[in-house]
């Protein structure tokens, strides 16, 4: 059996490079188009959300906190800074997803493939 050496040194310091180049420019690229806020932004804010009233809904034994969730508590929770990161993505998706899990709606992206 003879021994492979793989390619010659200077080619694959130079294939090297190219990738690290184009790994870069792709970097650079997206944080330059979406400014770190990633493209599905509105949907992670819209879930974040939903599964925050969701458990509250769920831990709601006599319903009172479910009922003040509807009547603007979900609003003044994202004024108040509750929801996180997720929430400053987009605000009003937050509310929206709030609202939706706190009236035992489905969510709107449920069985969606993107």
């Amino acid at each position: 059996m003879q021994r492979h050496e793989g390619p010659p040194r200077g080619k694959f310091i130079a294939c090297l490079a190219t990738a690290a180049l184009i790994g870069t420019a792709v970097a650079w690229y997206g944080i330059a188009r979406y400014d770190g806020r990633p493209p599905w932004a509105t949907d992670i804010a819209y879930e974040g959300g939903y599964v925050l009233a969701a458990r509250i809904r769920g831990y709601d034994v006599t319903g009172e906190r479910t009922r003040s969730l509807l009547t603007g508590e979900c609003a003044e929770m994202q004024r108040l800074g509750m929801g996180g990161d997720r929430a400053a993505h987009d605000p009003a998706a937050w509310v929206a997803g709030c609202l939706d899990g706190a009236a035992g709606r489905p969510s709107r992206n449920q069985g969606t493939v993107r």
